[in-house]
């Protein structure tokens, strides 16, 4: 740069220029190569350095490679470039001129920060994006550890970006940030407790983007389509949208059914009331109950409805004062929806009319005169 400068000097004052103006056009030219230079840099790092990162990752088997050389990752890192080269041409640029130089390199110094952050969140956002099917609990923490990473990294970011304003120490600010810890808790308890159980649901394996969930205090009915630090947001079976608070979950209650998806079937427990006065002993000795439960348990045997390989049971449970109670134990096929709502009624209601032919009839009260 000063090899510039001299011959930036000689070009002027051979052109006939002296005093102030030769040296404000000194400064102007060597402005202009500044900047051409940083752009220069940056075009080099988006024309050729980052089309070859690219190709060289898809060329391995490696998925780290994949994440770390991603488009958005190596695009985000190339805005640091021209920022770096401005850094280091800036004490040379306005060597005799302070103040200027020091405005401009705090300047710098605040975009440098700004873009080196945005690199770090497109890392981070990549890591999170890597797998978008449905999530392991060592995934999900994953994903949850880098929902908490992106705050810390914009957290550090202020902190510099500020001390870089105020010409202080970063580690001053941070020493300081101790004592005002207890402010900053009570200020930001809501999204304190948030973090702590988004952090709880995913570590203990509680909740997986793709399950199926019930939470009746906030009317959610469906899939988890997202799950963050702070939210999860869920579409109900009608399609509409409702985002929970995790820490909702964490206090109360909400059914997961991921259980019963993973397994084959969906088991359902019904019980029918009998009156004991249409109970009765056959010529055979058999009571017609007796005949009732055997033939319903092989009816449900035999449906393709029902899997084959649970038997099915029909088994005598303890009565009461609403009469002899008859309990149908079944696996479906269908697990969820309409499908499965509509294989019970189907089972249930062939169970009510086939009592008729052994003599049963359901009990019903007397209506009150």
């Amino acid at each position: 740069m000063i090899e510039i400068q001299l011959q930036a000097k000689e070009f002027l004052t051979g052109a006939g220029l002296s005093g102030p103006w030769a040296v404000a056009v000194m400064h102007f030219l060597l402005v202009v190569v500044a900047f051409v230079l940083a752009a220069l840099s940056g075009l080099l790092c988006r024309r050729w350095v980052v089309p070859l990162l690219l190709r060289l990752s898809k060329r391995t088997e490696a998925r780290w490679d994949d994440v770390l050389f991603s488009r958005p990752v190596l695009l985000a890192a190339c805005r640091v470039v021209p920022a770096i080269v401005i850094w280091g041409l800036l004490p040379w640029t306005f060597a005799d001129w302070p103040v200027v130089r020091e405005v401009l390199v705090r300047l710098t110094a605040i975009y440098i920060t700004v873009t080196s952050t945005q690199t770090l969140l497109a890392l981070i956002n990549a890591i999170r994006l890597m797998d978008d099917g449905p999530r392991s609990a060592r995934q999900q923490y994953l994903y949850t550890l880098c929902g908490v990473l992106k705050i810390l990294v914009v957290f550090i970011a202020v902190i510099v970006v500020v001390a870089i304003v105020i010409d202080k120490n970063p580690a001053t600010l941070f020493a300081g940030l101790g004592a005002a810890s207890a402010i900053l808790m009570l200020a930001f308890q809501d999204t304190i407790k948030g973090l702590v159980a988004g952090i709880r649901l995913t570590t203990n394996d509680m909740l997986r983007v793709g399950d199926w969930i019930t939470v009746p205090s906030a009317g959610a009915n469906g899939r988890v389509e997202d799950l963050t630090l702070t939210t999860v947001k869920v579409r109900n079976f009608d399609n509409t949208i409702v985002t929970v608070t995790p820490q909702t979950l964490v206090d109360g209650s909400f059914q997961n059914w991921n259980g019963m998806e993973q397994k084959e079937g969906r088991k359902q427990v019904r019980q029918l009331y009998y009156d004991f006065r249409s109970l009765h002993v056959g010529d055979d000795g058999v009571a017609n109950i007796t005949r009732f439960r055997h033939h319903v348990e092989q009816w449900l045997a035999e449906n393709p409805k029902v899997l084959a390989d649970k038997r099915p049971l029909v088994r005598q449970a303890p009565a009461t004062q609403a009469g002899c109670c008859l309990e149908f134990v079944f696996w479906l096929r269908s697990q969820a929806g309409a499908d499965f709502e509509h294989d019970t009624s189907d089972v249930m209601e062939y169970i009510y009319a086939a009592g008729t032919d052994f003599g049963l009839r359901i009990y019903q009260p007397f209506p009150q005169q």
